[in-house]
């Protein structure tokens, strides 16, 4: 979720007469960051993961599911552990957006053997089963991303109501009580508040339901001019869904940049790849993944930045959420990729090239400040910039990107990092362990073989709507690079870092991408997501690079039995041959003896999945259409010493 600041929130009255302040004094703390540790070289590979978990409730006698809100409890005896044994426990806790919500994290990064691959999933199950050690009969924890109910009448136990009259309410929905809030940390109220203040209404967010027999239009809820869509009205349907989130320490600042850089077009496939969420107010809508609805979910722009009406009383036209795909490449190598026209502070962007940023980074950092805090303390207003980080943290962790660049923390041994955040939460440790093994494994085949997945901003963008749509990762295409054996940016001239980001910032209003002509679009085609991750023809494909990766390298029994399993479900879910989350939810539904064909999962559909998503994720009913047969993943606590002594290569 970001930076979780101590303190008495502001008013957004008093929050948005600080934005300037906020802004000026978070890019000098970012100049004196960059001058201490642009030279930081000799970091080690480290990563982790980060799973977000949903606490479900089944009354098995009504035969109803509520999400529990129960998160506080939990943590409080969670974060015990840690603060009596900060390097000892094998997990981390922290609060999420939800008050039925946890975040799980391992207890110490994952180093550079290939071994660690074989720990991951043990330590995912191990996540779980202490949480669900503190649960009550009843209640299970689940790496669901989205409860299908949520925002239905009595999704949550205890039982609220939604008091969208009540002008002391942050979300002020019609459907999603302030009580589903989490309620711990001041942040997440302050952020739902202030985003609703500074848009100047309710947020909207609305998905195409999904067309059924006897669907009835309009939809309840739904919007005049929208009438089959399904509506919602706050911060809590976005960052109430769950995702599988990975962050990697680079060796060096080029290094992160080139990592940032190369995932970027990896995002809309993974979207796809990962996509488990169909479902939204106890409704099937007609696409499959969550990120559109977080995007709307935390839109804080004017009708003026949205280009409703002209620019009066706003600084900039802008053209997405602060929760979207990235803007812009960071690494030289993907700067004539930068098509869409960037938005940036001038004022900022020229300060921090006198601060000696290079253009790239500095457009960047710019770009990412033409946002304003929507969430701000007094005890962190007045900050020594050169020491501090809070302001810059204030803005850039509340830019909720696909990527994220992360500066060293200071006075801190961790190095630049690069944060993937587009995956869905799968419903079984075996699957989000299969997942991240093979993002990691992709970066380190990425740096290896020097890969090259560049293609132009634009075409993400189109990818990343593509991915959402209904069964995308079966029947859509993405443009993804023909070439990606060759050196990174060696087909096409570059148009050299001294261009003008005025010239990139001049587009009078209008968000059409530049007109390509210099040859780019040869480079890269439209493919399946089965031809990007399997191979055809010309090209060799994800898991076969990977493995041909793996095949010079020293592995033991055990990791590469598990590696491959992780692999080979990869392979089958981009080819069809096993399902994605989504599409085994909507079989459930629409299969289920009480559907109507109306697009509704009533209370009793919704308990009979939930109970069945259980089981599979316990390993008590298999489920070979979604997960394959004879699973037998070797995944271990801990590396066996005498594989961790011999094992010296870096992965």
């Amino acid at each position: 979720m970001g930076l979780l600041s101590e303190g008495s929130p502001l008013s957004w009255e008093e929050t948005k007469a600080l934005a300037q302040h906020v802004r000026e004094h978070g890019i000098e703390q970012f100049i004196n960051l960059y001058a201490r540790l642009k030279d930081r070289q000799g970091d080690v590979l480290k990563w982790g993961d980060e799973v977000e978990y949903i606490i479900v409730r089944f009354d098995d006698e009504k035969k109803e599911t509520q999400v529990s809100l129960r998160a506080r409890e939990l943590l409080a005896v969670l974060n015990e552990k840690e603060h009596a044994d900060p390097t000892g426990v094998k997990s981390l806790w922290r609060p999420e957006y939800g008050a039925y919500m946890i975040e799980g994290t391992p207890g110490k990064p994952y180093g550079g053997l290939l071994a660690h691959f074989n720990v991951v999933e043990a330590n995912m199950r191990y996540r779980r089963l202490e949480v669900a050690e503190m649960l009550p009969p009843g209640e299970h924890v689940m790496s669901i991303t989205n409860f299908p109910r949520l925002g239905a009448f009595n999704f949550t136990y205890p039982p609220a109501k939604p008091t969208p009259e009540d002008e002391s309410c942050a979300a002020r929905s019609l459907y999603f009580p302030d009580e589903a809030i989490y309620p711990g940390h001041p942040r997440f109220k302050t952020l739902t508040r202030n985003i609703r203040q500074r848009r100047g209404e309710k947020v909207s967010i609305n998905l195409p339901v999904f067309r059924d027999k006897n669907t009835v239009i309009p939809v309840a809820g739904s919007l005049p001019d929208k009438p089959d869509y399904v509506h919602m009205d706050a911060m809590g349907f976005g960052m109430g869904c769950c995702c599988l989130q990975l962050t990697f320490q680079a060796c060096n600042i080029a290094e992160a940049r080139t990592l940032y850089d190369q995932l970027t077009p990896m995002c809309p496939i993974m979207l796809a790849l990962t996509a488990a969420s169909p479902a939204y107010r106890g409704y099937l809508t007609d696409v499959d993944c969550r990120w559109n609805v977080i995007s709307a979910s935390v839109d804080c722009r004017t009708k003026e930045e949205r280009g409703e009406v002209p620019l009066k009383n706003d600084r900039f036209r802008i053209y997405k959420s602060r929760y979207d795909s990235i803007d812009s490449y960071l690494s030289p190598a993907g700067e004539k990729y930068n098509d869409v026209p960037l938005v940036l502070d001038e004022k900022l962007y020229n300060r921090l090239r006198e601060g000696d940023i290079d253009h790239l980074l500095a457009q960047h950092i710019a770009h990412l400040f033409i946002r304003d805090s929507v969430s701000l303390f007094s005890e962190k207003v007045h900050q020594n910039d050169e020491q501090d980080t809070d302001h810059f943290e204030n803005i850039q962790s509340t830019n909720w990107q696909t990527m994220r660049f992360k500066p060293p923390p200071p006075n801190s041994p961790i190095g630049w990092r690069v944060e993937f955040r587009p995956c869905e939460a799968q419903l079984t440790d075996f699957e989000n362990a299969a997942i991240v093994c093979f993002v990691v494994l992709l970066t380190r085949v990425i740096l290896s073989y020097q890969l090259d997945f560049l293609i132009p901003i634009s075409k993400v963008d189109e990818n990343m709507q593509t991915s959402q749509k209904r069964g995308a990762v079966l029947t859509e295409k993405f443009w993804f690079k023909k070439n990606i054996t060759g050196p990174p940016g060696a087909q096409t001239n570059n148009i050299g870092a001294d261009q003008s980001h005025s010239e990139m910032n001049n587009h009078d209003n209008e968000h059409d991408a530049m007109t390509d002509d210099n040859g780019m679009d040869d480079e890269y085609e439209l493919m399946t997501i089965d031809q990007i991750i399997n191979g055809k023809g010309h090209f060799p494909g994800l898991v076969p690079l990977i493995n041909s990766y793996l095949g010079s390298m020293d592995v033991d029994a055990d990791t590469h039995c598990t590696i491959q399993q992780y692999l080979r479900l990869i392979q089958k879910r981009a080819s069809g041959e096993l399902m994605t989350t989504a599409s085994w939810i909507r079989k459930e539904v629409t299969g289920h003896e009480e559907y109507k064909q109306d697009s509704v999962v009533s209370e009793r559909i919704c308990y009979d999945l939930l109970k069945k998503a259980k089981d599979i994720q316990d390993g008590i009913r298999p489920c070979p259409e979604l997960l394959g047969t004879n699973i037998n993943s070797k995944t271990a606590d801990n590396i066996p010493p005498a594989i961790e002594k011999h094992l010296t290569k870096r992965c």
